[in-house]
């Protein structure tokens, strides 16, 4: 049977994508009722036929073969046409017809039958390895409200909004586009794009996207981007793109079930004459056994061994905002041996704070930082910002307008306040000597603790030091240990001095640190480590670390779902949430252990019926079902993947 699973198209949605999903939706059940009305009539003639086959059986048979077995037929004769290549459906059907022309209408029927079932029943479970995306398109709003330039509503579908339009999202309602919050506050719960249920509040200037829920007020959204372009719609092709690339175990089982398929066809053929002369077999027995050897040898489990594992496994963590490019990339990560990280964003918070103050006798914190952060606000460097941010969090205080305000790119920033003049910024442009004598010496202690040092000068020197540090964030420790136990290596690289890569690294308990990085040098190590450990992964933020991203074996982006960590990595984490990349070389695992289950178990099951064909101790229907047992068997332990 056809195991190759349909796969959901990868372009834009349509505007109106219902009729479709209602047609996927009746298929399975149409089959199986296909299958049982085929049961029905095998159940009549079988009844009309008790004293001797007639006309009216047989034609009951034959009704039971063309019902239950068209749409298998259908499929397998056009698959066969257009890739000139027979499969096992031809296997299937031919075994059926071979059984009906030496008698056994009985037993062919009920291969029909069964293998009817066995079909409805794949296609069943493969449409539920299909489900997370389908739920995804369904969190589609169709509708906006859109504000025209007098203020007034209209109703639009969402194909008609355009980059600039102003739409009204009421609580309750489905953000429809992505956008920027004009005017109001609300709750969004962003559960559809980061897989994370804790709501988020958001307000004015900032960025909503579409299928999240509005919780709470009324929201006026600009639209930001396309319908096609919007961060939603691009988790959907790519989980699509995704579904229809096949791991390279995948495209091993295609191509080996071509050959195996005309292996099967030579050994039938052959046993079709050798055990009438060999065994002396009646050629009605020696016939017989050859389409029991059709039937049981047909690789059905085995091709069902990968694809709907796979499948599964990338419905699960698209599930839970794990986002895998292909099935080639999510084989990888269960042999993955090391994992190197980008320091800034990944295993850190990717903003710098404020963590120490450290004034001169004269003046007292409160009254130095008023300062410090009346002069920084006008800087727009990283830094000034966060000691910004600082100071308005724990003060009340108005800040002050400087004069002659002064930005030296790369050093600091000087400016008059209160009839005295300030330097802010680097050691060497407020003073080498003086800022490395100031209070002993503690601005180098505070260095070698990782930090980096803002230095304030006034008209009597080093007024003070404010230390600012990217923190580690609070679940690193725990993310680096559940991968340690795993039993993968792990690296930071980064571009930062070698004393605060060591301190991040301590924290981090990272096993190695490569720092002084340049985005070539990263290219570079990640080669280093390939050759050391062979499967090697990269995080990174997807801009900077792209180059290292494409060289690793896997690369893995973090970026609460930008476009660029969609664009440039193999495996996104739609979330900054370490422990998501443990969770998926779990997941990897377990799907690489179960295909191995699949395998072991459909080729020993075709082994032990090849056998006791051979042994004449198996009949036709018990090899149906035998056959197609195994391979719903198999498709059922591919879909325990789909479980949390």
């Amino acid at each position: 049977m056809n195991t190759n699973a349909k796969v959901l198209d990868s372009s834009p949605l349509p505007a109106e994508p219902k009729g479709e999903s209602i047609l996927e939706k009746l298929k399975p059940h149409a089959e199986l009722a296909a299958a049982l009305l085929s049961g029905l009539l095998i159940a009549a003639g079988w009844i009309l036929s008790k004293n001797d086959l007639s006309s009216a059986s047989i034609a009951s048979y034959l009704l039971a073969f063309v019902i239950g077995g068209f749409a298998k037929a259908k499929e397998g004769i056009e698959e066969t046409i257009e890739n000139k290549e027979l499969n096992v459906e031809m296997l299937m059907v031919l075994a059926a017809i071979g059984s009906a022309i030496i008698g056994y209408w009985t037993e062919g029927a009920i291969l029909i039958f069964i293998f009817a079932v066995s079909g409805a029943l794949e296609t069943y479970t493969m449409n539920k390895s299909h489900k997370e995306i389908s739920a995804l398109m369904e969190l589609q709003p169709e509708e906006a409200i859109r504000l025209t330039s007098d203020g007034k509503e209209e109703k639009i579908h969402v194909s008609s909004l355009n980059i600039g339009d102003r739409i009204l999202v009421k609580p309750g309602e489905r953000v429809p586009s992505d956008g920027v919050i004009m005017e109001g506050i609300t709750n969004l719960d962003e559960a559809a794009i980061t897989g994370e249920s804790i709501p988020v509040s958001k307000g004015k200037d900032d960025d909503i996207f579409a299928g999240t829920v509005n919780l709470r007020g009324s929201i006026i959204v600009k639209i930001t981007k396309s319908n096609e372009e919007t961060l939603f719609q691009k988790i959907i092709q790519l989980v699509q793109t995704a579904q229809s690339e096949k791991s390279p175990s995948q495209q091993f089982i295609e191509r080996f079930e071509g050959r195996y398929v005309k292996i099967v066809l030579s050994a039938v053929l052959l046993m079709m004459i050798a055990p009438h002369f060999l065994f002396g077999w009646s050629w009605n027995e020696t016939f017989y056994r050859a389409m029991i050897l059709l039937v049981v040898a047909s690789p059905c489990a085995l091709v069902a061994s990968i694809m709907p594992a796979t499948l599964s496994a990338i419905s699960n963590g698209a599930r839970n905002g794990i986002l895998f490019k292909g099935g080639i990339h999510l084989e990888n990560l269960g042999h993955l041996k090391a994992i190197a990280f980008d320091k800034t964003g990944t295993l850190t918070r990717g903003k710098p704070e404020v963590t120490d103050v450290v004034v001169r006798a004269d003046w007292n914190e409160q009254e130095f930082l008023h300062r410090a952060a009346s002069i920084e606000n006008y800087s727009n460097h990283p830094l000034a910002q966060s000691i910004v941010k600082h100071f308005t969090k724990s003060s009340n205080l108005d800040l002050l307008t400087p004069s002659q305000m002064e930005d030296v790119s790369g050093w600091g920033v000087q400016a008059s306040l209160s009839n005295q003049k300030w330097m802010i910024g680097k050691a060497e442009f407020v003073g080498k000597d003086l800022a490395d004598s100031f209070l002993d010496g503690i601005a180098r202690k505070l260095s070698k603790e990782g930090k980096t040092l803002v230095f304030a000068r006034d008209d009597k020197g080093i007024a003070g030091i404010i230390a600012l540090k990217d923190l580690v964030r609070s679940e690193t420790a725990a993310a680096i240990e559940e991968l340690r136990s795993e039993g993968i290596h792990t690296v930071m690289l980064t571009g930062d001095s070698r004393d605060t890569a060591q301190v991040i690294a301590a924290e981090s308990r990272i096993d190695e640190y490569i720092a002084e990085c340049l985005p070539e040098t990263k290219v570079d190590e990640i080669k280093n480590l390939k050759e050391r450990f062979g499967t090697v992964a990269m995080v990174g933020d997807g801009i900077n670390d792209a180059p290292a991203l494409a060289t690793s074996s896997v690369g893995i982006a973090m970026g609460d779902g930008t476009d660029v960590a969609l664009e440039t990595a193999d495996v996104v984490l739609m979330k900054n949430d370490l422990p998501r990349i443990a969770g998926a070389v779990k997941l990897s695992k377990k799907m690489n252990s179960i295909i191995k289950q699949n395998i072991i178990f459909s080729i020993s099951v075709i082994m032990l019926l090849i056998c006791s064909n051979f042994l004449q101790i198996l009949d036709l229907p018990f090899g149906v079902i035998g056959h197609e047992g195994s391979t719903i068997l198999v498709i059922l332990n591919s879909l325990r993947l789909l479980k949390q």
